[in-house]
């Protein structure tokens, strides 16, 4: 024989009204409140007995009602059918079914439940970490802090900040964070050094919720992470080099990100959270350190995290950063490069791309020093005034890294030690010809071209790499698509 079991809370006045009833007909109730707001409760309504207690909701979560009361028709552990709120030929019909006579003249009609308990923001969120901790989604272990411990100084004491307070990664966050991409929580995202950790899903989101990213930039942390975690970028050696370069998210064609006026400053929360995302990903999970195994002389401030979304609506001049390296057009992606503190160059005379060329090709030759040829990379930030002359004359991101490497060639003579009276430089014993050209990039396609910024200023930025090729780091693109 089917049986019936009742969902009621303390504070519903619609429960009030049919608890009666059920607690004469003997119908088993389940309150979703507490021991004493339950005891309350029945002694208010003079019930005979007072209802148990649905322990840890774990009834109300297996059923899910939306509203309560809610009398459900059980056959064994199967749910044959149930109401919410008052109907009262429904509840009529289902006490029939179940052998039980309920009396319930004096309920009106037909009312509407109150919302359960279960659909409480906070409820629901304890509810969900529970349920994912159940099924092996999350399996971090938990930080306990003590009830007298401020949390944001424990986490601090405890190293796992970046120097400023994080968000408590509370099991609730990290499950409302994981909703923001469809990869099993358990999935490994990258095995990062030093330590050989395995970035699961899971932990880039516990670090994406400690940065303060809001959700939507989950799926761009994570390509950024699989980025940062392949061979070619050499994470380990970025990590322990004494040059202050850090990694740098460049985004391409991901919404929600600032890709105009103070573009590398601050304000936009996904472009900041993003960055710091990464970075401590990288430390939390990896172990890289300040100080430790992070071995930076000086650093700079964009290592606490550093990104930027390209600007690419009708002012580009060129296609996206990550589709020009290989991502397709309808996915947006993410290039993750070693670089150094972004650098102002101002050029507010030139109206024609030579002449331009010429103003950031002088940049590009102070990258690190004028005399380190060959072994660093570099990223142009391509502002929309300065971007506007190349868009009109037609010139195409290949044509514009072609001619910023012919344009950053000296002479020999001019970069040997000595020359100027500085002791850095080429080892004359290298130079036969004075007046032979020097690159100072290996190739052209090793000056990488961004575009974003805010309409107004001459301006364009200048980031120097770090070490590149086979002895560093190589920029590593991503598509964000895998990820969402």
């Amino acid at each position: 024989m089917p049986e019936l079991l009742a969902l009621v809370k303390h504070d519903c006045p619609v429960c009030d009204q049919v608890l009666p009833a059920l607690d004469a007909a003997g119908v088993r109730v389940l309150s979703q409140s507490s021991a004493a707001d339950t005891a309350a409760q029945a002694a208010r309504l003079g019930l005979s007995r007072v209802p148990e207690l649905d322990e840890e909701l774990a009834t109300s979560q297996r059923f899910d009602p939306d509203a309560v009361p809610t009398l459900l028709l059980l056959d064994g552990d199967d749910e044959r059918d149930r109401v919410e709120g008052i109907q009262r030929d429904r509840m009529a019909a289902l006490a029939a079914a179940a052998g039980v006579e309920l009396a319930l003249g004096d309920l009106p009609e037909r009312r509407v439940g109150c919302a359960s308990l279960t659909h409480d923001p906070e409820v629901a969120a304890r509810l969900a970490a529970r349920h994912a901790r159940a099924e092996g989604r999350i399996r971090s272990r938990e930080l306990r802090v003590g009830e007298l411990e401020d949390v944001f100084e424990a986490l601090h004491d405890r190293g796992l900040t970046d120097g400023l307070p994080v968000v408590p990664p509370t099991p609730e966050r990290v499950v409302e964070m994981l909703g923001h991409t469809n990869r099993d929580p358990q999935d490994v995202v990258a095995v990062l050094p030093p330590y050989g950790a395995e970035a699961t899903v899971e932990k880039v989101a516990i670090n994406a919720v400690m940065a303060g990213c809001a959700g939507p930039e989950l799926p761009v942390v994570l390509a950024a992470v699989e980025a940062a975690g392949e061979e070619a970028f050499a994470l380990h050696g970025l990590l322990a080099t004494t040059h202050p370069a850090g990694p740098v998210i460049v985004v391409s064609g991901y919404p929600g990100f600032n890709t105009g006026v103070n573009v590398l400053g601050q304000g936009d929360r996904a472009s900041m959270t993003t960055g710091r995302a990464l970075q401590l990903t990288i430390r939390n999970v990896g172990g890289g350190r300040p100080g430790v195994e992070d071995r930076a002389a000086h650093g700079q401030a964009g290592k606490l995290g550093m990104c930027f979304a390209e600007r690419l609506d009708d002012s580009a001049p060129w296609p996206g950063l990550a589709q020009d390296r290989g991502v397709p057009d309808d996915e947006p992606g993410v290039t993750v490069m070693a670089l150094e503190a972004p650098r102002l160059i101002m050029d507010q005379l030139a109206r024609e791309p030579e002449g331009l060329c010429a103003s950031l090709a002088m940049a590009l030759e102070n990258v690190a020093t004028p005399r380190l040829r060959l072994a660093f990379d570099a990223m142009l930030l391509v502002g929309p005034e300065h971007g506007r002359i190349f868009k009109d004359a037609g010139w195409s991101r290949e044509q514009v890294q072609q001619r910023l490497h012919e344009l950053t060639h000296s002479p020999a003579g001019e970069l040997v030690r000595g020359a100027g009276g500085s002791p850095e430089g080429l080892d004359p014993a290298w130079v036969s010809d004075p007046a032979m050209p020097v690159a100072k990039f290996a190739a052209p396609d090793r000056i990488l071209l961004a575009y974003a910024g805010g309409d107004a200023g001459l301006f364009s930025m200048v980031f120097g790499g770090w070490a590149a090729g086979d002895i560093g780091s190589a920029p590593v693109t991503r598509s964000i698509t895998p990820w969402l």
